[in-house]
């Protein structure tokens, strides 16, 4: 199961505009000598996450912009690990760097070089881990006990609405943690729990996201055990109505979700071509990632006759 192809706002920063971010805790510093060290880093820490929500619509720039972002803001949080906003920003930028620009390219290669695309998997792999932890530590110190609780409770008690970007991404890097991880159990053994925090994220707000929070239960029922193909194509559905035809992840995760393990091929390719059908406006908050999906839907159309 891959992580959920359609996205909120990007969150990959432009490179240009963190110098602007670094010197807001030099200006402060500036201003006020005396200003202790944990304010400074929580205005870091803001702007950071306000950044890391800015609209981009060049995926390459994204690529290149994306490690100086997230190893700032990595560093940032690891002094500030309970900022909930930061930690959405960071693990979101993890999720889709993993997803787009490296499991992508696994996907690309596999049939070429399948010890390069293995390879390419394992570092996805670990960027996913990486994005989840640091979700998962900012939850956790938002409610204590929160994954003992996801691990060993039926119904865990409702999340805060702040806790929901976090809870949202630490679900969607889990879930793309566990596709690439089939060959460790313990990992896999993991898809419950995943699933139990996108299910509280879910009782939070069904549509976030613009179809995002959709997409990742209709990924997760198509993927779990005893998973009901009718409920995922409700839940694929719902991100479809709720994307409004502006995002192109929707109709991917779909066809890919869905139509695929279906063997219904005349869908997959009537979904991926709706994909490639969307059109963006100026400044678009979906710019990056409809961008990137549209990319995907391309090449797996490239690819159909030999997934059917």
């Amino acid at each position: 199961m891959a992580p959920p192809p359609s996205t909120p706002p990007a969150l990959f920063a432009q490179a240009r505009r963190l110098a602007r971010v670094l010197l807001v805790p030099l200006l402060a510093l500036g201003l006020c000598a005396c200003a202790p060290r944990q304010l400074v880093l929580g205005e870091l820490a803001d702007s950071l996450a306000s950044q890391g929500q800015s609209a981009e619509d060049d995926p390459d720039l994204a690529r290149d912009a994306a490690p100086f972002y997230l190893k700032l803001s990595e560093s940032v949080l690891r002094e500030q690990p309970g900022h909930l906003p930061l930690s959405a920003a960071v693990a979101g930028g993890f999720t889709q760097y993993a997803y787009a620009f490296v499991a992508f390219e696994a996907d690309r290669m596999e049939a070429t070089d399948a010890r390069a695309a293995a390879r390419l998997r394992a570092r996805a792999a670990a960027l996913y881990r990486r994005g989840r932890d640091h979700a998962l530590r900012a939850l956790e110190a938002a409610r204590p006990g929160l994954r003992h609780q996801l691990e060993t409770q039926g119904s865990p008690s409702p999340l805060d609405k702040k806790m929901l970007p976090s809870a949202y991404w630490a679900a969607a890097a889990w879930g793309g943690l566990i596709s690439l991880s089939k060959d460790d159990p313990d990992t896999v053994a993991d898809l419950p729990v995943a699933i139990q925090l996108a299910r509280l994220a879910w009782a939070l707000d069904p549509a976030y996201g613009d179809g995002a929070l959709a997409s990742l239960m209709g990924s997760f029922e198509s993927a779990r055990p005893g998973g009901s193909p009718q409920q995922a194509q409700a839940y694929f559905d719902e991100a479809l109505r709720q994307g409004a035809g502006r995002n192109a992840g929707a109709f991917v995760a779909k066809a890919e979700g869905l139509a695929q393990p279906a063997g219904d091929k005349a869908a997959f390719v009537a979904l991926l071509q709706q994909a490639l059908a969307v059109r963006d406006a100026p400044g678009s908050p979906m710019n990056l990632s409809n961008t990137v999906m549209r990319r995907r839907a391309e090449w797996l159309l490239e690819t159909a006759d030999d997934l059917f």
